[in-house]
């Protein structure tokens, strides 16, 4: 190590005051906006093992940030495990220049650890390199326009560091390489907290304070709460995940609506409400909606999770999308047609099509569906689609003629509404309140302790969203049950071959793939769309938007028909009657193939094997 003049050692002092003191007062300006935001409302800490384990694998092993980009996300994973090497190296760097250093190559661990530290800071230069020619040359459109400046700059000063640090580990470190590897490490500092590399120090906070559940809605904090409407609503999660956002598009790839020509973009609505902290902070009375967060785009949204599923850095969407058109709708600011016409008819019919309930009940008549007594061992859920669309009687239809043959005793409920799941994502707490708290009153007094049903939509609701308001029945989607007694079901003598499209609401949100796929098995050869499972491509109805009228730009579900016809399947394989209904409209618009695939719910095809 060199040695440094007194004057040397106090001009670096002051350089390192100055960094030092220049990131203090840019982080600390946002660590104050963070805390000024209000707590949230059923914020636990709950298992830490999980919250450890999480952190372990997403931060620590950067397993999602490689998994869902493997070229980019591992070159971001030695950039990250380079800075976690050099932590020690950087320290005694600085030690060094008040001739305080630690690390000798002398002792054993020291030549150990400058031979590892030399490895990394190899890796890191290449990966930082590829880095920057992918953002500044390559430049996928994910990671918006225009290109950041400051991006460029922190990419050359990471450069540098390991640049400077090789050539003092190979030949000895001298003054210049010290000073070099200084200046670059104290302009670097101070940086940080102006640009997306906030994500370096927030982003283990932010996925190890996770709301602990995909996709979570949190309750509404007492009579005074509407939801997120302006800044003194924004919670301290919102905001260290709006300040943890690393804006690499990973959501934006992935979103129905900004794949389809929509204003949305789900990065946009993070970094919008980080700008509107910056801007008037978390105590302003300011509308959210307004100059950094468009009403047209968070009512854009269907609430798939594609966005929440592929973020690296923890930052939950949906949560927050809900939260706006929450803040919207309860204060009367979104004025919609279709929304006050879905509204009423939920309130006024109990179910999202509009129909009397009577048309239900003819439906039950004309299919001879017993009604749930006690005695039988499921509670056959019809839901919205089930109970009034006339394909999704087709559905249930087909699934009941499963159960029949199965020996399994079910019943249907002589009252059912909707389950709120529409009002819900729209952010019409009041509605939803009254159908939840209504439909656990009919279970209950119906004394219902196993519930099956063809929709992941009123699935997902019941059992995670009625929480907030009692305890409902056990329930699984009809995929799972019908998984289960799989080799109970005839095998078809057929050579179809069905695609098979993941609903969201199935997919990602409840973790079943391989239920689906094994029924179909049964029936044909199962093939996958490029786009499957966790990356599934959304069908374009959930979030309430099946309800909304046209959409703007390319429809979402054209797009992903268009996509399933391509695989050349005779067969399109669906497990939500959302789904179905979106498909059977986009391949009655027409796909360009000479003979449009036949679209069935995997119920419909397993019943196709059962004897007549």
């Amino acid at each position: 190590m060199p040695v440094f003049s007194p004057l040397e050692t106090t001009l670096f002092l002051v350089l390192l005051i100055a960094s030092t003191v220049a990131f203090g007062l840019r982080f600390g300006g946002v660590v104050r906006r963070i805390l000024q935001a209000k707590p949230d409302a059923d914020f636990k800490l709950g298992s830490l093992g999980k919250r450890a384990w999480d952190f372990i694998s997403e931060v620590l092993f950067q397993t999602k940030v490689i998994r869902e980009r493997p070229l980019p996300g591992l070159a971001h994973a030695f950039v990250f495990w380079g800075f976690c090497a050099f932590a020690l190296i950087t320290l005694n760097h600085l030690a060094a220049g008040v001739g305080l250093a630690f690390l000798s190559r002398e002792g054993w661990f020291g030549r150990f650890y400058f031979d590892f530290a030399a490895a990394f800071a190899v890796a890191v230069a290449v990966s930082i390199f590829g880095l920057f020619v992918r953002r500044f040359f390559v430049r996928p459109r994910w990671l918006g326009e225009p290109v950041s400046v400051e991006s460029g700059i922190i990419a050359l000063l990471i450069f540098v560091l390991m640049i400077t640090y090789l050539p003092a580990f190979w030949y000895g470190e001298t003054k210049p390489l010290w000073w070099a590897h200084t200046l670059a490490l104290l302009v670097f500092l101070p940086l940080i907290p102006h640009t997306k590399h906030l994500h370096l120090v927030l982003s283990p906070l932010t996925v190890f304070l996770s709301r602990g559940e995909f996709a979570h809605i949190p309750p509404l904090a007492g009579d005074e709460d509407f939801g997120l409407d302006t800044g003194k609503d924004l919670t301290r999660i919102v905001a260290l995940q709006a300040y943890s956002c690393v804006e690499c598009g990973r959501c934006t790839q992935h979103c129905p609506a900004a794949n389809t020509g929509k204003i949305l973009d789900p990065k946009k609505i993070a970094l919008g409400v980080r700008d509107y902290l910056n801007d008037f902070g978390a105590l302003s009375e300011e509308p959210l909606l307004g100059k950094h967060l468009s009403q047209e785009a968070v009512f854009q949204c269907t609430t798939c999770g594609a966005c929440e599923f592929q973020c690296p850095v923890g930052i939950e969407h949906v949560p927050i999308i809900v939260g706006l058109r929450r803040g919207a709708v309860n204060t009367g600011k979104w004025e919609d047609a279709y929304g006050t016409k879905l509204f009423l008819a939920l309130e006024r019919n109990g179910n999202a099509l509009g129909f009397s309930a009577t048309e239900r009940d003819k439906f039950i008549q004309k299919q001879q569906f017993p009604v749930f007594d006690g005695t039988q061992e499921y509670c056959l859920w019809l839901g919205c689609m089930g109970a009034y669309d006339p394909q999704g009687r087709e559905i249930v239809a087909s699934f009941a003629r499963v159960m029949a043959h199965l020996g399994t005793t079910f019943g249907v409920l002589k009252k059912e509404k909707c389950t709120g799941d529409p009002a819900r994502r729209l952010g019409n707490d009041l509605v939803f309140q009254q159908l939840a708290e209504q439909n656990l009153e009919t279970l209950k007094q119906a004394n219902v302790t196993k519930i099956v049903s063809i929709c992941p939509h009123c699935v997902r609701t019941i059992s995670v969203d009625w929480k907030e308001f009692g305890l409902a029945p056990e329930i699984e989607h009809h995929s799972e049950f019908m998984a289960r007694h799989r080799n109970q079901l005839p095998r078809a003598d057929t050579d179809d071959k069905i695609v098979y499209h993941d609903p969201c609401y199935l997919g990602r949100y409840r973790g079943v793939y391989d239920e689906p796929r094994a029924v179909l098995a049964r029936s044909g050869e199962v093939i996958d769309p490029p786009r499957s499972r966790e990356r599934s491509f959304c069908c374009g109805a959930g979030g309430g938007l099946a309800f909304l009228g046209e959409e703007t730009g390319e429809r979402v579900s054209h797009n992903r028909v268009q996509e399933l016809v391509a695989t050349g399947a005779n067969v399109v394989g669906t497990a939500c009657p959302f789904c179905n209904s979106m498909f059977r409209d986009a391949l009655g618009a027409g796909t360009g193939a000479a003979a449009p695939p036949q679209l069935l719910d995997i119920a419909q095809i397993a019943a196709a094997s059962l004897p007549k």
